[in-house]
């Protein structure tokens, strides 16, 4: 998030996935108030919805972002503590826009704002452009007119019953689960539903204490997790991040069972039910090449867009079609959601194990990852890479020895002055050593550039 305060007026940059910094350094209270009188004149809406994650610094930002809302005359509904999907599932449902107050994955020293319009959609590019620009005309401190403010009774009954229904009738009984809430916001919903379904389940890191969120546990950290599905004796485990919109599994073995084989998963269970629309997957730039590969021996079509889950939904959307997601454990099953979500997405996958009879370790083992190494690249200047004749043959000649059994990708970040080089190959020894090769052509052209 990029912010600066000038003449009682605060303007900020959205991200690739909202606001998002360190809560009363950068994510101040003041900006916050200020940027929900914002989201109060653009996004409309007789009401506007808020949820949060378990983080210490929520409940404090909850109150200036509804504060804000309310002195441009919104009303606004707490729904309290509960996982980002549930808080898109109550905006699709009542036609409400809404706002998750969570930095999702982040430790708790950070915090975040996600919005979303009236349907449960993230916002457009255009959208958060007129937010940036609103709030360059907001005073940082409004006066509270009118709005009012009240609790949501039972803010999960409905999306715990939407995810309840996904399996349309059918249950988990049979099947031992270990779950890793995260100490965040599903530490309370995911047991219940999992519970609700039939499954013996276990449950790690559900006692959070406003600091403990995503420390050592959850989807970043998953070693608890597989230690612990192993020990029980366990079918599988899942482990969500702090506000549950992602999700990893672990198979009966203790293995990791990332994004990408959990769309591999998905989009055959759903391709064999007729449900994959135009047998298509959305995937972005940085799903392994092993997911291709899969696909395209199972005959489903792999449709590439750049990173963020937003530029996965805005595909899935434009074509009708049904599943997509990022390696990270961001899944969008379109049919069934507006936004990734973690339960959702688990729980799907769980019914497809007991469904067909056959372990998670099967259903995933259709795809094999490819060693994927990434070096980040310092660099004076991202821009003037597509120019890099340079780099781009160094790139050309690495993906000749490469071919199918390899890839690479170049692209800059989008935040720091980097340059990020990725390589896959068939092997690890291979794809480090192209990774270094490239890294050090980047390397240099860099520095070039910095002297000219």
């Amino acid at each position: 998030m990029e912010k600066f305060e000038s003449g009682g007026a605060v303007t900020l940059k959205f991200g690739t996935d909202g606001v998002r910094g360190v809560a009363y350094v950068e994510l101040t209270t003041d900006l916050v108030r200020a940027l929900g009188t914002a989201a109060a004149q653009v996004l409309g809406g007789p009401a506007f919805l808020i949820g949060r994650d378990t983080r210490a610094s929520g409940p404090d930002l909850q109150a200036a972002l509804a504060d804000g809302l309310a002195a441009a005359g919104a009303d606004v509904i707490d729904l309290g503590v509960l996982p980002t999907p549930a808080v898109a599932h109550n905006s699709a449902v009542e036609r409400l826009p809404a706002a998750m107050i969570s930095a999702s994955h982040n430790p708790y020293q950070d915090n975040g704002v996600k919005f979303f319009l009236a349907g449960g959609r993230k916002l457009s590019d255009e959208v958060e452009a007129e937010l940036e620009a609103a709030m360059a005309r907001t005073a940082a401190t409004p006066t509270r007119s009118g709005g009012r403010l009240s609790t949501a009774p039972g803010p999960t009954a409905g999306y715990e019953r939407h995810v309840l229904d996904s399996i349309e009738g059918r249950t988990l009984h049979g099947l031992t689960v270990v779950i890793d809430c995260a100490n965040g916001a599903a530490f309370d919903v995911a047991p219940r539903v999992l519970r609700t379904l039939g499954a013996d389940v276990h449950v790690l890191h559900d006692q959070p204490d406003g600091q403990n969120i995503n420390a050592g546990c959850g989807s970043t950290h998953p070693g608890d997790l597989q230690a612990a599905v192993v020990e029980r004796g366990a079918d599988a485990g899942l482990a969500f991040d702090g506000d549950a919109d992602r999700v990893l599994a672990v198979d009966h073995t203790g293995a990791l069972v990332d994004g990408d084989q959990l769309m591999a998963v998905l989009a055959l269970d759903l391709r064999d039910q007729g449900r994959l629309h135009d047998d298509t997957l959305v995937v972005t730039v940085m799903s392994n090449l092993g997911l291709r590969l899969a696909m395209a021996d199972a005959g489903v079509r792999v449709h590439e867009t750049q990173v963020g889950d937003r530029s996965v939904l805005e595909a899935l959307e434009a074509n009708g079609w049904s599943l997509g997601g990022e390696q990270s454990g961001h899944v969008i099953l379109r049919d069934l959601a507006t936004t990734g979500d973690g339960l959702l997405t688990g729980v799907q996958v769980l019914d497809a194990v007991r469904r067909r009879g056959r372990p998670l370790a099967d259903l995933a083992a259709v795809m094999a990852r490819l060693p994927q190494v990434l070096r980040n690249v310092r660099v004076a200047r991202r821009d003037g890479l597509d120019d890099a004749q340079a780099v781009w043959d160094a790139v050309a000649a690495v993906e000749r020895r490469l071919g199918r059994s390899g890839r690479v990708l170049l692209r800059p970040s989008g935040t720091e002055p980097v340059v990020r080089v990725m390589v896959e190959a068939g092997d690890e020894a291979t794809a480090q050593a192209a990774a270094d090769e490239l890294a050090a052509v980047v390397g240099e052209w860099g520095e070039f550039e910095a002297r000219a």
